[in-house]
């Protein structure tokens, strides 16, 4: 996957990601090919959580791992090569030791979402034991959603 990071905004609560699909991402027919969708999650995931003040480097290197618990996704349109899309993306804390990033993907100035969907994340220990969600986390997602944009 070598698709263009193209831009990185964040609206309220959200961060959007800006990318453009590269031919290798899509199948015979030039749309994207499914499975990549979830590919174009991670980078969001990965924007979303620099945008808050944390990588997710740093977070291991505390000694955290958010391990993909569960996936979903709903195609409501098709992305073609050479489009270039917004991941919308948010993050909520559902459990004590599980959150959830939500995405939207549309074309960039369209309003159709395309796909939409979300990833569920455990945080374990390097082991894989289940942990609480450290408080560094639920700090960023709490300031995150109740500050303006910068």
């Amino acid at each position: 996957m070598a698709a263009k990071l193209e831009n990185v905004r964040r609206d309220d609560n959200r961060v959007i990601t800006t990318i453009r699909v590269p031919y290798a991402d899509t199948d015979q027919m030039q749309h994207v090919y499914y499975a990549n969708y979830l590919v174009y999650f991670e980078i969001a995931r990965n924007e979303w959580m620099r945008a808050a003040g944390l990588t997710y480097r740093s977070f291991e290197e505390m000694g955290f791992f958010v391990p993909v618990a569960e996936a979903h996704l709903n195609y409501q349109g098709r992305v073609f090569y050479d489009d270039l899309i917004e991941i919308s993306t948010t993050v909520s804390i559902i459990k004590h030791t599980r959150f959830q990033f939500s995405y939207e993907i549309r074309r960039v100035e369209e309003d159709k979402v395309l796909v939409q969907g979300h990833t569920v994340h455990a945080v374990t220990n390097a082991e894989g034991r289940t942990r609480r969600i450290p408080d560094v986390l639920v700090d960023l997602v709490a300031s995150f959603e109740n500050k303006n944009p910068s």
